[in-house]
């Protein structure tokens, strides 16, 4: 029997990458975000390629009441959960603490951490139930090291680093697997979405330099659901080569 995994945040970038490598892999899809018309259309795109099953679910992480109800009406089978994947995240603005936007703080704050704790909190009993599981929160190099005008950002990575490791040991009598990944520089929709559409700032993030790509990602996220029962990997930082910090980057003149 195929194994499910829950992905969210999976209408572009990581999660959508994720999607089309687990597929391949033969994992059976529940794939969720809050653009409708893009999880179709890698739903069609998956079907198109592999034979495993896909479900797909469109709510707002950010809002508990569409989580629980989108997560609580699947059936039985499906709430058999075997890997979760707290992908769903953003960064929005650059500005100091005393300069932020107090809607910028709270997308942050309400996509980053509690989005990731409402779904956590209705898939882990489900784990718990068949003591079996593994959940994946997607962090980032933000939430190994702060910098400036990037505190918010940085302290919602620490949450979901601080989170992981809480649910590493709420979960060990239950034998339930929960690592963290942080990635460094990774050239999806991130960048545009921090500079809040402004595409031509948004390249001059990768300029100069060879990023992490989606599927590289994927690939390691595909290792560490992979390994051996006996083995748990915790916490994984990931970075391009050129990328030595948050903020110490080797630029090609």
């Amino acid at each position: 029997m195929s194994k499910i995994a829950l992905i969210t945040g999976a209408t572009s970038g990581i999660g959508a990458a994720t999607a089309r490598l687990l597929a391949a892999n033969g994992y059976d899809l529940i794939l969720t975000g809050r653009r409708n018309r893009r999880l179709v259309d890698l739903e069609h795109e998956i079907n198109a390629n592999h034979k495993v099953r896909c479900l797909l679910l469109c709510f707002d992480v950010t809002d508990p009441e569409q989580v629980s109800a989108s997560l609580n009406s699947l059936i039985s089978g499906w709430k058999e959960v075997d890997v979760l994947i707290n992908n769903a995240g953003l960064a929005v603005g650059l500005d100091t603490v005393d300069n932020g936007e107090v809607e910028d703080w709270e997308r942050m704050i309400n996509t980053n951490v509690k989005g990731l704790l409402y779904v956590t909190r209705i898939v882990t009993p489900w784990m718990k139930a068949r003591k079996s599981g593994h959940i994946i929160h997607l962090s980032s190099i933000a939430g190994k090291e702060a910098y400036p005008n990037g505190g918010v950002y940085c302290a919602t990575k620490h949450a979901v680093q601080a989170i992981a490791h809480a649910q590493r040991i709420e979960l060990l009598p239950f034998g339930i697997k929960v690592s963290s990944i942080a990635p460094g520089m990774v050239d999806t929709e991130f960048s545009n979405v921090r500079f809040k559409g402004d595409h031509e700032k948004a390249k001059t993030v990768y300029k100069g330099v060879t990023p992490l790509y989606a599927t590289d990602i994927a690939e390691t996220i595909l290792f560490m659901i992979t390994r051996p029962p006996h083995v748990n990997i915790d916490d994984l930082l990931i970075m391009p080569t050129a990328q030595g910090s948050a903020r110490d980057v080797y630029r090609e003149p």
